[in-house]
């Protein structure tokens, strides 16, 4: 049973400990470094303090101790007599001792006092009742007659008997071992309970000054670390950061040139389609145009009214007049489709220049008016620029004659900012855009074209008429 709960509370409580390391782990480092450092930082200095505390009580103590043993060794030990032979003291001696004991700084700061001897009997002290009697010899007393001087602080409340108790002071107790002159042998043990407020405002001055030094290090010490540690925090922080913003760069690069690539693998597409729908366009228009008026003129040429010689003049030269007229009507068709799709000389143009040819070709190839605008056109424009402008312009006014019957015909160029827009408007019915078959590649030529070279291209066909507008950057167009 026992065993089964075990098995069964563990898992969570590996999980909650999984938890406590990942969140752990996702806290900044100076987060860390502080949370952990302060405690460990705490922790050390309660130890020292407490450590060096301890050391600096024991010191003090002891040396306090040895200067008052000193002094009332200095006082008592002419009054008492060879302690090596006397196993119990005269009045006289007691009565020196009461008398000593009792008055001046001795009596003022002395609160018992007794004199033992080797075995716990007490030869003296200040009270009556306590001389002669025999106690077990505690282990201060014992390392008294081994030669150590032995002191201890007690604060009012570890005050342990009555007398003690009823004076209601902090005392130190003293256990001084009284030596042999000549033989140096420890002979007694004076002990006395000495009065210690001078002593207990030392004592606390003293923790007070430890304490205070060994917070005071341990802070500027943790100030320090921290201050390093922050700062390679805020550095890591930034680099990491950068990093991140580096990689949200690259990250919309590569989405970029994603984007791109699939664009250019349709924009190749498209062109290969208009390639293939130009050359079927152009021999269709061949093929219904010259190709016809060609066929006619051969057909002619055969007929009888050329070839009879007997047939009259007259006759014969409405026939060749015929066969010429087809033959001029073939030629001038020729003529009109290499015009469209041969570009005008455009290299030294300017932008005005480009817009009126293309407008005036328009204008002898269909027979209708354009209106053209021209608003502070700019300097200088790339070959490529010219190439776009002029075919869009081209392209765009073929479908409102074609689409709009030439109705209300206009070409606007603009200025606005540091873009230049042409627009090319007509006043047709207009069409819905999402009705255009997919094989009609004409606007979506005329998009891929513009925005090949940093442009952009918007179409709004609501009725009435529909209006075409590209735009490109004053920078780009100046570029060559």
């Amino acid at each position: 049973m026992c065993r089964q709960r075990i098995e069964r509370t563990s898992p969570r409580f590996v999980v909650r400990a999984r938890d406590l390391i990942t969140r752990w782990n996702a806290q900044p480092l100076a987060k860390q470094f502080l949370t952990a450092g302060g405690i460990v930082a705490v922790s050390a200095m309660l130890v020292v303090g407490a450590f060096v505390t301890s050391l600096i009580e024991d010191a003090v103590t002891r040396n306090s101790a040895a200067t008052t043993a000193l002094y009332v060794d200095s006082v008592i030990a002419p009054l008492l007599p060879d302690m090596q032979t006397t196993e119990v003291l005269d009045d006289a001696v007691s009565r020196a001792l009461d008398e000593t004991l009792g008055q001046g700084a001795l009596g003022n700061r002395v609160l018992a006092f007794r004199l033992w001897r080797s075995d716990g009997t007490i030869l003296y002290a200040n009270e009556e009742d306590m001389v002669g009697k025999r106690f077990t010899p505690s282990p201060e007393l014992k390392a008294a007659f081994d030669g150590q001087m032995v002191a201890q602080f007690k604060p009012v409340d570890d005050l342990d008997n009555e007398t003690e108790r009823s004076a209601n002071q902090p005392l130190l107790e003293i256990y001084n071992p009284v030596l042999q002159p000549w033989s140096g042998q420890v002979v007694a043990v004076s002990e006395f309970h000495e009065i210690a407020h001078d002593f207990q405002l030392s004592l606390h001055r003293a923790r007070l000054l430890t304490w205070l030094a060994v917070a005071g290090f341990t802070l500027a010490f943790f100030i320090v670390l921290s201050a390093i540690v922050l700062r390679g925090s805020r550095t890591i922080e930034k680099q990491r950061l950068a990093l991140k913003q580096r990689i949200d760069e690259l990250s919309a690069l590569l989405a970029q040139n994603e984007t791109l690539r699939g664009r250019l693998q349709q924009a190749s597409q498209r062109a290969t389609a208009l390639n293939e729908q130009m050359l079927r366009r152009i021999g269709a228009d061949l093929h219904d145009g010259p190709a016809q008026l060609l066929a006619y003129a051969s057909l002619r040429l055969d007929s009888e009214a050329v070839m009879n010689p007997i047939v009259a003049a007259e006759k014969r030269e409405r026939e060749v007049a015929a066969i010429k007229a087809s033959l001029d009507e073939a030629m001038h068709e020729i003529r009109t489709l290499c015009n469209g799709l041969v570009l005008p000389q455009i290299e030294s143009a300017s932008l005005p220049e480009i817009l009126e040819r293309c407008v005036h070709a328009h204008r002898q190839r269909t027979g209708s008016a354009v209106d053209l605008s021209l608003s502070r056109p700019p300097r200088h424009l790339s070959p490529s620029a010219k190439i776009c402008i002029y075919r869009f312009v081209q392209e765009a006014l073929n479908n409102a004659y074609r689409h709009g019957g030439g109705v209300g015909q206009r070409v606007v160029q603009s200025i606005d900012g540091d873009r230049v827009w042409i627009e090319v408007a007509d006043g047709g019915p207009g069409f819905d855009p999402g009705k255009i078959r997919p094989t009609n590649l004409g606007l979506a030529g005329l998009r891929e074209r513009i925005e090949s070279i940093g442009g952009t291209f918007e179409l709004n066909a609501a009725a009435p008429g529909t209006v075409v507008r590209m735009s490109l950057g004053i920078e780009e167009i100046g570029q060559a």
